[in-house]
């Protein structure tokens, strides 16, 4: 004991140190070393090699041995925040838990997903085209401002939101004008692929810009509005006319006169069009519409670009929340979105897959009542707490919602090539030569003779211990396979050995025909 008070006189002179000398006895004497030893070390050091005696207080601290774990990958915190991103992607559908339960075996329930998912069904926001919106309603804006005509040209792939969102735009914009003053616009919206003639859609604007009535048969509606626009109007202010013509591509003429006399309307002096045309052709106004430009008079274009991964997957997401319980799970609703984006980006294809997957299961579900089970997820989750397996458990959880296998299905059944139902209706020798056609064809060039891929089924043959037909029959079956479009030979020779072939179809297509089959994924391997 008087060596001990000695020793904390002595290191009194150290300032700071003293107290965490005192704070600390049993963090260093654990560390197992007696007493004269600490005594040692800490006589034979200078103050500043005092400092790590300090570390065990640090490294003990709870917030310390927090971030410590935080930081150490074992306990699978990197993981956890790896997937961070995909727990955010689909963070609508982790909300569903609280939902309650979804019968597939409900005809009601059933009828409302569909719903929800049809094309026909408009949603109240038009998600992810909020800036071409914008565009367009700023550009109507102006012209009823300035009481200007104005011409304008939608374009984009099919299935890219261009006619809900010109609608919105629409109602936006008479809204706008009641609440600034200015007068409404009149509305003349039509689709020209149900128009009778081309040339009717004039008669149509007519009837919109100014009452009916008589007029000389030989003057057309084209020229009374040509007239019209050319002179200055009688009443002080007269109301501006906004013009949708959807589906603009059905208005193209051998002589292209009907387009560019409509376009030419919005040049008048007196005109009062806002024309709004909507077509899928990205460089129509170049190809059909070449005198406006060189007028000066092109209209202005906005184009639609192709749905993305993300846009798709939050746009099926919306309509799904209006449901009140969950019916897909979140990887098959990724599926399916990448599968539509990676093909055309068209989001009315995704929502028929959708609604195709909710078939499946529904078909599924008639099949095999035994053997699926509606339970709800929060039930579930209470039998999870108490029973012991979890497996019958993982099995409830997966039955009541649209899994990855359905959409799987149901993408397969849109997308499937007519090739892959020709490869797998054929007899398995034929199907053989398919197959060392694709062998042969990916170690050499991309045709071969007869003989060659003769000897390449033979091999095949043997390797599988299945007696090759004779060399006759294998030709009359290259010239069947031939007349099906899915080989092609070539050549004038008399020999039919000495023909060239090669495959006629994408060597994908056969290998997606036969790789359900054992025997045939084997050989292509």
């Amino acid at each position: 004991m008087p060596a001990i008070a000695k020793r904390s006189l002595e290191l009194n002179d150290d300032n700071v140190m003293v107290i965490k000398s005192e704070n600390a006895p049993e963090a260093v004497g654990s560390t197992g070393d007696s007493t004269p030893q600490r005594r040692k070390l800490r006589s034979s050091s200078s103050p500043m090699k005092l400092s790590p005696i300090s570390k065990p207080m640090k490294l003990g601290s709870p917030r310390r041995r927090l971030s410590a774990c935080a930081n150490s990958s074992a306990n699978g915190i990197e993981k956890y925040f790896s997937q961070k991103k995909v727990r955010t992607f689909c963070k609508s559908v982790e909300k569903s838990v609280d939902k309650p339960k979804w019968d597939p075996k409900d005809v009601k329930q059933i009828s409302e997903a569909k719903e929800a998912l049809h094309v026909s069904t408009v949603p109240t926001n038009v998600s992810c085209r909020e800036d071409e919106q914008k565009r367009v309603l700023e550009f109507c804006k102006a012209c009823v401002e300035q009481e200007k005509a104005g011409s304008l040209y939608i374009c984009g792939c099919p299935g890219t939101g261009k006619s809900l969102s010109i609608e919105k735009v629409k109602q936006a914009l008479l809204g706008w004008a009641g609440e600034a003053g200015f007068q409404e616009p009149d509305v003349l919206a039509l689709n020209c692929s149900s128009l009778t003639k081309t040339s009717d859609i004039f008669s149509k604007i007519l009837g919109k810009d100014q009452p009916p009535k008589k007029v000389k048969s030989t003057t057309s509606a084209l020229q009374l509005l040509q007239n019209l626009y050319s002179q200055k109007p009688q009443t002080s202010r007269r109301k501006m006319t906004l013009i949708i013509a959807d589906e603009l591509d059905f208005l193209i003429t051998k002589d292209r006169a009907v387009l560019h006399d409509l376009f030419m309307l919005t040049t008048y002096p007196f005109s009062r069009c806002i024309l709004i045309g909507v077509a899928n052709a990205i460089d129509l106004a170049d190809r059909f519409l070449p005198r406006l430009q060189s007028l000066n008079c092109k209209p202005m274009v906005i184009t639609f670009r192709a749905y993305n991964v993300e846009q798709i997957i939050r746009i099926l997401q919306e309509r799904l929340m209006t449901l009140p319980h969950t019916v897909f799970q979140p990887q098959a609703l990724e599926l399916c979105a990448r599968k539509v984006a990676a093909a055309s980006g068209d989001m009315r294809k995704a929502l028929c897959i959708c609604r195709s997957a909710i078939e499946i299961l529904e078909a599924e579900l008639k099949e095999s009542n035994d053997n699926l089970n509606s339970s709800p997820v929060v039930d579930a989750f209470f039998e999870q707490q108490t029973a012991p397996a979890p497996a019958p458990v993982v099995k409830k959880l997966e039955i009541d919602i649209v899994k990855i296998g359905h959409m799987a299905a149901a993408l397969s059944k849109t997308y499937k090539s007519p090739v892959v139902d020709t490869v797998q209706c054929l007899p398995q020798h034929q199907q053989i030569i398919l197959c060392s056609a694709v062998k042969l064809f990916r170690r050499k060039k991309k045709d071969s003779t007869v003989t060659e891929l003769n000897k390449s089924y033979i091999d095949i043959c043997k390797s599988t211990l299945i007696p090759p037909v004779g060399v006759f029959e294998f030709s009359s079956m290259c010239r069947v396979l031939s007349d099906q479009g899915l080989l092609k030979l070539g050549g004038q020779c008399r020999d039919e050995k000495s023909k060239r072939v090669t495959l006629n179809v994408d060597e994908a297509d056969i290998t997606f025909a036969l790789q359900g089959i054992r025997f045939f994924r084997n050989c292509l391997q």
